[in-house]
């Protein structure tokens, strides 16, 4: 009988081209497939909570993976595979859990921050967008609320995706403003693929004046990717929280 087990960690997506496996490219879930392989001698497959494109940075994910032999009693696992990854991966725990339990079919929702940056800054350069044109903050967050407005966000989305359904329940939407730092924090049941840089892009074109919320609302309303503004770059996307129902309980190894 196999044992599943689920898998925290966190990654700076700027040196790899997505979480998932792809030909000649490294990817997070390469690194994370070759590292549990070696470290517990047999070939394993990871599966995570969800897919962050190229650039995109997780400082929550979770991901899991069965094993036959189980993971021995005395091998510390989390410090085995932080000397093992290289310096932009880091696992912070690791426990078992049902083996029905899923990294991405069971997760209720998910948060994502995107930060942008005011000033030239060189610490942010790939954790941030560096944006220096004056925004209207607040009528940004006004159109942000309209997004709890509607379920269906096609206009979002990338296209020629392998979907069922671009609906979507959006629960937060809201802009912080920081010092010279915007955070825009979304929380939803599910994200559609680029779906929260063609939000940002998007909401950056009504902070500049170029839209209005009206005519934001409309573009929703198209249901057209095409109607949409440009995606926000992907160094300033995280992934930062994934729930779970509590069932799933996360004893540390």
């Amino acid at each position: 009988m196999s044992q599943r087990y689920f898998l925290q960690l966190s990654y700076k997506g700027t040196n790899y081209h997505g979480w998932q496996i792809q030909p000649n490219a490294v990817s997070v879930q390469e690194v994370m497939e070759d590292a549990l392989s070696k470290i517990l001698r047999e070939k394993i497959a990871v599966v995570g909570a969800g897919r962050t494109d190229t650039g995109v940075h997780a400082s929550y994910f979770i991901l899991h993976f069965d094993t036959e032999s189980g993971i021995p009693e005395k091998l510390d696992i989390v410090y085995k595979l932080n000397s093992f990854l290289p310096s932009d991966i880091a696992v912070q725990k690791v426990w078992p859990v049902d083996g029905e339990a899923h990294a991405r079919f069971g997760a209720t929702s998910r948060t994502y921050h995107y930060f942008i940056t005011t000033k030239k800054d060189p610490f942010a350069t790939e954790t941030s967008l560096k944006y220096l044109k004056p925004l209207d903050v607040e009528k940004m967050n006004r159109a942000a609320q309209r997004l709890f407005y509607y379920t269906d966000f096609t206009s979002f989305s990338r296209l020629h995706t392998d979907v069922k359904t671009n609906n979507c329940k959006i629960m937060q939407a809201e802009w912080t403003q920081r010092g010279e730092q915007l955070q825009f924090t979304i929380k939803a049941d599910r994200f559609l693929r680029n779906m929260v840089r063609a939000i940002v892009g998007t909401l950056l074109e009504v902070g500049q004046g170029k839209l209005s919320i009206e005519q934001f609302c409309e573009i929703i309303e198209k249901q057209d990717r095409g109607a949409a503004g440009a995606s926000a770059p992907a160094q300033g996307l995280f992934l930062v929280d994934i729930k779970y129902p509590g069932s799933i309980t996360q004893s540390r190894l």
